[in-house]
């Protein structure tokens, strides 16, 4: 038999309640770069809706939908002429960038979004990190290098989540939030949505991407992932870019939730609407499941 925390899904817990899951949300991040898909975006965006209903018909809470916007970015700050390195597969956030961050991130590519999901039928409610408390933000002080306007999530408050859930809302949040003093700061979106999911107290997260997982060097999807394994996979340069940060906020965010954390494509629109595919990973010291 499989080990407790291998079996555990978000499906699994809902069915097995009552615990501390049942009506718990699902925390579900995608990247701007589904909004340019006009092909495949109406699809998917029909799939977040539907498993925000069977969440919610199952006992769950609905989703909590957590966007990024990376290219966006990109091409803003290149039609300017603006440059930001990245290291590590973090952009280094400058203050010369930093509005132009801010206007693509909840500006334009949250607006879009919300519109999008709007016109197919769903209850959206558009949030930044910090709005109504929902995630305390500073800049960042975990890297080697200056991150320049990086932010960090360390703490928050779910009440204004729970309460829109509870009317049956979608909450939809983009990656800017701020600091103690006011300054806005650019969140990495995969960290912010595995901290929503530790503030939200989540059945689990779910991280859509343009591909359908994690890949090896032969380009087949690997099902499952742990630390040692990421670690090995990394150092080889196995896993690279974008895809580093994705896998280590996974595993961050199965530690904290005690159940695997998947990556997975939203090119598939029937397994968003069943949450099951991608790359599960596991934290071998995470809290035990309850199923």
């Amino acid at each position: 038999m499989r080990p407790r925390a291998e079996r555990c899904g978000w499906r699994t817990a809902l069915k097995n309640g009552p615990h501390p899951l049942k009506n718990a949300p699902l925390v579900v991040k995608i990247g701007g770069a589904l909004l340019e898909n006009a092909e495949l975006r109406t699809q998917a965006f029909a799939g977040l809706i539907a498993l925000h209903r069977a969440h919610r018909d199952q006992g769950g809470g609905g989703i909590i939908l957590v966007h990024g916007g990376g290219a966006q970015v990109d091409q803003q700050l290149a039609r300017l002429g603006i440059e930001t390195p990245r290291i590590d597969g973090i952009r280094v956030t400058t203050r010369e960038a930093i509005d132009q961050v801010v206007g693509v991130l909840a500006g334009s590519a949250h607006v879009r979004l919300l519109g999008l999901l709007s016109a197919q039928g769903a209850q959206v409610v558009g949030l930044g990190l910090s709005d109504g408390g929902l995630c305390e933000c500073r800049h960042t002080t975990k890297f080697a290098f200056d991150a320049g306007e990086v932010g960090e999530i360390i703490g928050g408050d779910a009440t204004v989540a729970h309460t829109l859930l509870a009317a049956g809302f979608m909450p939809v949040v983009n990656s800017i939030g701020f600091s103690a003093q006011g300054e806005p700061l650019n969140v990495n979106a995969d960290e912010a949505a595995c901290a929503i999911a530790r503030i939200v107290h989540a059945a689990g997260i779910v991280l859509l991407t343009d591909v359908p997982g994690v890949l090896d060097s032969t380009k087949t999807l690997i099902a499952e992932l742990d630390a040692a394994r990421i670690d090995e996979l990394i150092a080889s340069g196995t896993i690279t870019g974008g895809m580093i940060p994705k896998v280590r906020s996974a595993l961050a965010a199965a530690e904290q939730s005690g159940c695997p954390a998947t990556i997975a494509s939203w090119r598939d629109c029937a397994a968003i609407a069943t949450a099951a595919t991608g790359t599960r990973v596991l934290a071998p010291n995470a809290q035990t499941c309850h199923a």
